[in-house]
């Protein structure tokens, strides 16, 4: 039986792992922020702060009882109850009574610190969808989306996997999460853009491509680091236990194959971005870094650390590979995100079949089945919340900038003419 030591080790791991995931919200902020164009830099994190607020409200209000509540063995989905608390023994400890401790102790953990664990992963999914429709998709039809997302679409899966449903009688392993949280975003955003379009301009009439290139780099460096020091949490914490030697022996081999995948993917896009994209690309190389810790996460927990240079590497080529392919199809995803995450994370959830001896034909499924499900309920709902609402910002305000119409400021006000900050765009 776990002694209470052990029960206080695994609570505090995953209430300070939260923490530091959570991180990765302000990172996906600041890549993004310093990736639009300066006129649209504030609707740009008020979306985030609007989605982490509502990835928090869905997980506690339908999300988590979904994803892990009486989710039969082989099953879809778990229970459609409303609203997430404490266990019966732990309400009973809090109100003095000593007898619950035993029954408490048994859980492993504090049941509200494995919630706030599953919530920041769930706010990290939804980050990727607005990177990728950055600049010109309204703030109200995208945070509609995004409560669908993370109260429905991202607990389905996460019960598939997590939860002990289908996918994990199958045999589908994925550690940390580069096919249900990674590739889930991505498949979301892959058909928001399909449903948007492209910027104005973006691809020119004669075939050529305009470019936007970060407007402000430190932040997107920034940004990177801090994405960076989250997955430290993301990927360690998905132990699920920090409370015997094997758990901490564990957790060190994740974090050093963690940060060696997201090394190697940086060099790598750098080196590889030149003869992909015609020259050595900050954005391109900057992406190498999140696609070595997205494609890692899958099966961090193996003791070769050379193949986690494999790992990460690959996941760059895949990445910039992936950029350089939207491009030509004329897909327009503003930071990369597609390919950094639902690319690199299909790249990773098929190198767990090596890593680990997975069973290649349950990985293959899960991708497919995950990848199906996502894109084709996205896109549905994008598409209803088009007919309804609208999701695209009108042309006047994508040449204007979303900051002056939507929010009326403007994130770099020194660099606008006074009278366009003094009068902001009329609602149309």
């Amino acid at each position: 039986m776990l002694s209470e030591t052990g029960f206080l080790i695994n609570t505090l791991s995953f209430l300070v792992w939260g923490g530091l995931v959570m991180w990765m919200c302000a990172g996906f902020t600041m890549i993004e922020a310093g990736s639009v164009r300066t006129r649209n830099a504030s609707v740009t994190c008020l979306k985030n702060i609007g989605l982490c607020s509502i990835a928090v409200l869905t997980y506690y209000l339908v999300g988590f009882n979904l994803m892990f509540v009486d989710v039969a063995p082989g099953g879809w989905i778990g229970e459609l109850d409303l609203l997430q608390g404490s266990t019966a023994a732990e309400r009973q400890l809090l109100q003095g009574n000593e007898e619950a401790l035993e029954t408490v102790v048994a859980q492993g953990h504090a049941s509200m610190s494995r919630w706030l664990f599953g919530m920041v992963f769930v706010a990290s999914s939804a980050s990727i969808v607005s990177g990728t429709l950055a600049e010109r998709v309204k703030l109200w039809p995208f945070f509609a989306f995004i409560a669908i997302l993370t109260g429905v679409i991202y607990p389905v899966v996460g019960a598939w996997v997590w939860g002990g449903g289908w996918l994990a009688e199958l045999g589908f392993r994925d550690y940390a999460g580069a096919t249900v949280v990674h590739a889930t975003g991505g498949w979301a955003a892959l058909a928001g853009v399909l449903i948007v379009g492209a910027r104005t301009g973006k691809f020119r009439d004669d075939g050529t491509v305009m470019s936007t290139p970060p407007a402000n780099i430190p932040a997107v460096t920034l940004g990177v680091f801090f994405i960076w020091l989250g997955f430290l949490g993301f990927n360690g914490a998905s132990q699920l236990a920090f409370g015997s030697a094997f758990d901490a022996v564990s957790v060190a081999h994740v974090l050093v194959n963690t940060n060696l995948a997201a090394a190697a993917g940086t060099l790598t896009a750098l080196a590889v971005s030149r003869p992909l994209l015609g020259h050595v690309d900050f954005q391109a190389s900057a992406n190498g870094a999140i696609a070595g810790l997205v494609a890692i996460a899958a099966g961090p927990d193996f003791a070769d650390h050379a193949w986690a240079l494999v790992i990460g590497a690959t996941g760059a080529i895949v990445c910039i590979s992936g950029m350089k392919l939207l491009l030509i199809l004329k897909i327009d995803d503003e930071v990369g995100a597609v390919s950094a995450h639902m690319g690199a994370g299909v790249w990773g959830t098929l190198a767990v079949s090596v890593t680990h001896n997975g069973d290649l034909l349950a990985q293959c499924a899960g991708i497919a089945a995950v990848g199906g499900f996502v894109f084709a309920t996205s896109f549905l709902v994008w598409w209803i919340i088009d007919v309804m609402l609208g999701v695209r910002s009108p042309p006047h305000v994508e040449q204007a900038g979303q900051d002056l119409a939507e929010l009326g400021i403007v994130a770099y006000p020194e660099f606008m003419l006074a009278d366009d900050v003094r009068h902001p765009l009329p609602r149309r």
